[in-house]
Order: structure tokens, then sequence, then C-alpha cells
């Protein structure tokens, strides 16, 4: 029995959609851990397109248990759309999803504190979505917040919410913002109602399905170098994306974990602002923007794009504990004739191990790049490891013996079946 995390090991958007979805055929739980409706985990299945923001990938996999953990921020609004929009696609979730009571809810207030401290004018624009996630883990870590426990509870909700909306109210006046949202009260306890059947403990929930066998998969959102603490600070998330958010955010212990499985693209994306050393200043940047259809999926923004970056992947590898790597988006690098990948760092002058942790010193950091031949044949859709050409193999291998962690599988397309496991692998093992 193995119970694995599969997290991004870069700044997001690496492909865990598809990634827990393919896997979620091995495992009977899907939980996800930490973040909130900001993030976007793409699936296709055929034709079909699915984009899901707080319920877990495995959700498409008839019988299988779908777990919003503890860790997770809430927009009821949001997941109830979520929902809706899954069962127009003919998906059972309410016969699947589980919601931890121990979650918080994010409120419209919490949108609006977002926009005014994103619009100070003496403060880091970070380049948030604008969702209300940040604020709503500032009110977790304040011990203010509401808990989904209390909000689908009507009294103890009326009593919570009234004292947090005046608070958000006295923030808003100090900014000469006198117009809130009316009072969402009621329409709140609409909503509670709606999500009250779905609501479970569910850190008892897993700790009992593991005792009685069951597998379980836990999906981290967005990705390590967006984690609160081992992430670019200040431009992270709120919430902790690494493995130990894992833990934290489901109420399994870590000796319940058994693998740790990092997602990472061929090349390199990050949304919004923030220090990105191996980013592409130059053509070759919109050409593999394009080719990868590089856009969030929940904002439609455009993501930047840069090449390989070696010493992230090493540090992100070190925090997690990867027992091996997943590539995703091979095929975008298809028609490159040659390929960049940053091996190293110098920051005034002397060449850098570790990831530094000032802003200054990560927007100052002068990539060093080794360059090697492009394959410029077609790798999409291949599913057997000798089957890629040459020289993509020995892109892989590169990346492999670089980063010092096990490329475990590779992913050659949008689809489950366009995906190749590696024979042999710790991954394969964790799968059986």
């Amino acid at each position: 029995m193995s119970n694995i995390i599969v997290l991004g090991a870069q700044w997001g958007d690496e492909g865990k959609g598809k990634i827990v979805d393919l896997f979620s055929d091995r495992f009977d739980i899907v939980v996800r851990y930490q973040g909130g409706h900001n993030a976007g985990h793409t699936v296709y299945i055929g034709e079909t397109k699915y984009v899901l923001k707080l319920i877990p990938s495995g959700i498409l996999r008839p019988g299988k248990l779908a777990v919003i953990g503890n860790g997770v921020v809430i927009d009821p609004a949001a997941l109830l759309t979520e929902i809706e929009t899954l069962e127009k696609a003919g998906i059972d979730v309410r016969s699947q999803l589980a919601i931890s009571n121990r979650a918080h809810v994010i409120f419209p207030f919490h949108r609006l504190v977002e926009k005014i401290s994103e619009d100070s004018p003496d403060r880091i624009a970070i380049g948030t979505t604008s969702r209300g996630i940040g604020p709503c883990y500032e009110d977790k870590i304040g011990r203010r917040g509401i808990r989904i426990a209390d909000f689908v509870d009507p009294d103890a909700f009326a009593a919570l919410y009234q004292p947090l909306r005046k608070d958000k109210q006295t923030i808003a006046r100090a900014f000469g913002i006198e117009a809130m949202d009316e009072d969402v009260l009621e329409s709140y306890r609409e909503l509670a109602d709606r999500i009250r059947p779905m609501v479970h403990d569910t850190a008892y929930l897993l700790n009992k399905a593991n005792r009685d066998g069951k597998r379980i998969l836990l999906e981290g959102a967005q990705g390590t170098m967006l984690d609160i603490d081992h992430g670019t600070y200040p431009f992270v998330t709120s919430s902790s994306a690494a493995a130990g958010g894992a833990c934290t955010g489901t109420g399994l212990a870590p000796t319940r974990i058994h693998g740790i499985v990092g997602v990472s693209k061929a090349y390199i994306t990050r949304v919004g602002a923030g220090p990105f050393p191996s980013e592409i200043h130059d053509p070759r940047g919109d050409t593999i923007r394009k080719a990868g259809n590089e856009f969030g999926s929940v904002t439609g923004r455009p993501r930047r794009c840069g090449w390989f970056d070696v010493p992230l992947l090493r540090y992100t590898a070190t925090v997690n504990g990867f027992d091996c790597l997943i590539i995703t988006k091979l095929d975008v690098l298809d028609e490159l004739a040659e390929i960049p990948v940053c091996v190293g760092y110098d920051y005034n002058g002397k060449l850098v191990d570790e990831m530094p942790a000032r802003q200054d010193a990560l927007g100052q950091i002068v990539p060093k790049f080794e360059v090697l031949p492009g394959w410029q044949s077609k790798t999409f859709g291949i599913t057997e490891l000798n089957q890629l050409p040459p020289r993509a193999r020995d892109y892989l291998n590169f990346l492999e013996q670089r980063t010092e962690v096990e490329v475990g599988c590779v992913s050659t397309g949008p689809e489950r079946t366009q995906t190749l496991i590696v024979p042999g692998s710790r991954l394969e093992k964790f799968l059986v």
C-alpha cells in the first residue's frame, strides 16, 4: 500500500491536473491539501476539457472519493458553481466529494481587502488573482476566520460573521472606501444549506481509510516556489504548497506518506510578478508560450516562459524530498534546434549553490546556461521510452543527472494516454 504526494516542482502550472487524474485510477482517494480557487488544474479526456479549481482531479474517475482538506480555503459560491459545471458534464460530484469541516471560508470582503492591498502605493504588488485567498488565510492565522463547521451551523455562523465583517469594514474606511458589499449573511446561509451534506471530519475519514488499507493520493496546488515559507517570498501564495503542507492540510501523519512525486515542465513558467532567473527575454519565449498554450487556466493571463532551471529544481527536490520527477510538455520543445538549460547561478561574481532568500538577491542572479542540441522531431503522443528521439532521451538524462532526481514519467500531450512511465522507476513501484 502506497500513499503519495504529487506536487509542483516549479512555480505551478506544471501539469499536475493531468498527472493526478491519470494516477487516480490506481488510488481510492484523492485529496487536495492547500490553496483556493486561484489554482486551476486542467484535464483533457478525449475532446472534453475540464478545469478544476477546488475539487481534486480524481473526481473525474467514477467511484473515487475526492476530498477537499482542511488546508484549503473555500469560496462557497465558486465551489458550488464548479460542482454544477461538473454535474452538467455527467459527473456525480455530490456522491464522491467530501469537504473538511476545518477548512476556512472566503467572503466577498476578503476580495475587497486584497484589492486594497494590491493597489496600495507603498506596497509591492504581488500579482495575485484577487480572489480573496490571502486575506482569508490572514484571518485563519489571526484566529478570527470562520471554518466550514461553523459556516454550516446557522447560529454559530451568525455570531462569528458580523464581527468579522465589521473588522473588514473598518479597514475599508481607513482607505476611504465607504461602500462594501451588502451583508451577505442570508445568501451565505443558503450556500451553507447546499454544502452541508458534503461536510465531514476529513482527517478522521482519511485516517480510517488508511487503516482500512485504502490508497490515498495527496494533490498540491500551485508549486513549491510559491510556498509561503520556501518560495520566492513575498511573490508567493499564502499557503504551504510544499510537501510539508500535505500533512498539516489533511491530518495525515508524515509516517503515512510513502512517496513524494514532483511535477516539472521540460522548461519553466511563472505567472505574476517576482524574480525568474531563467526567464526568456527573446522571441523564443513567445514561441514556447504559443506552442505550450501557456495562458492561465483560471485567469487567462499569459505565463512568463523560461528555460529549465537545474538549481531551482535541486532546491525544490531538497525541500520536498522528491523520490522521482515527472517531466511534462516535452513535446513543446520538439521544433527547437538548441535548448539552453540553466545549470548555475552567479551572484555578485560568485557561483552560488543555495537559493538566495532575499528578493533583491534573487532579482540580481545571473543564470549560467549549457546549450543542448534539440531533437527537431515529433514526441507528441509517444508512450514508450525507446520511441523517443535519441536527443530527447539525452535531454531527459541530462536533467536527471544534473538535478539528481530520477525521471519516472514523461508527458507528451494533454490526454491521459499521452504519457510514458519509465520501466523500473520508483514511480512505477508506487503505482503498483
